[in-house]
């Protein structure tokens, strides 16, 4: 028995591109890490963090989550500005692919601002909650003997909220180098628009 896959005609794949729950798929590829320099997002270009992620309402209209993994494999200096979401975000600490619970590194985590902050070390597989409008950061990969799996869920439709920068609280949104859903001839800026969509759009 011939067990190949049917491929489909043109009129089929013009069909199949019009399916009803076809806008609630996203085509995963990979993407380079962030890091916060000088007040802004910037691609992390200088570091190989093998990631992919999942950018929430701007791949999926109508998403409310921000979803993204990377293997660390060196130390890295995440997020230096401490920062709040208004939605429920998560933190996943594992040892690397081969077995998640073979944890060998040293993760510096603040929770908290000011007279309220507590500095957290991760040195073994930990999963991190923070409530919405709950301050956090640094975030500090200080020592990596063994790559970290680093997994981000953040329950709300783009990344971003609240930065204390060095000149006082700002609103920052990202969404990396990614295409815009409303233009796709433009690059992501973040301006929020695709917030307004829903998949049944």
């Amino acid at each position: 028995m011939d067990c190949k896959r049917p491929q489909l005609s043109k009129k089929g794949r013009e069909v199949m591109s019009k399916r009803k729950y076809e806008k609630l798929f996203y085509r995963n590829r990979p993407e380079r890490g962030a890091l916060f320099i000088d007040g802004t997002y910037k691609e992390n270009v200088n570091k190989e963090v093998h990631g992919v992620g999942f950018r929430g309402a701007c791949q999926i209209p109508g998403s409310q989550a921000n979803i993204g993994g990377s293997l660390v494999t060196e130390p890295i200096f995440i997020d230096p500005y401490p920062h709040k979401h208004p939605a429920d975000e998560y933190l996943a600490f594992l040892g690397p692919p081969e077995n998640r619970y073979d944890f060998d590194a040293r993760i510096e985590f603040t929770l908290g601002l000011g007279e309220d902050a507590e500095m957290y070390v991760i040195d073994r597989p930990t999963i991190v909650r923070i409530p919405a409008n709950v301050w956090h950061c640094p975030l500090n990969f200080v020592r990596i003997g063994k790559p970290v799996f680093f997994q981000v869920a953040l329950l709300q439709g783009i990344f971003g909220g609240t930065y204390l920068m060095p000149d006082g609280e700002k609103e920052l949104y990202y969404n990396g180098q990614i295409d815009c859903i409303m233009d796709p001839d433009k690059q992501c800026n973040a301006c929020r628009q695709c917030l307004t969509l829903d998949w049944r759009d």
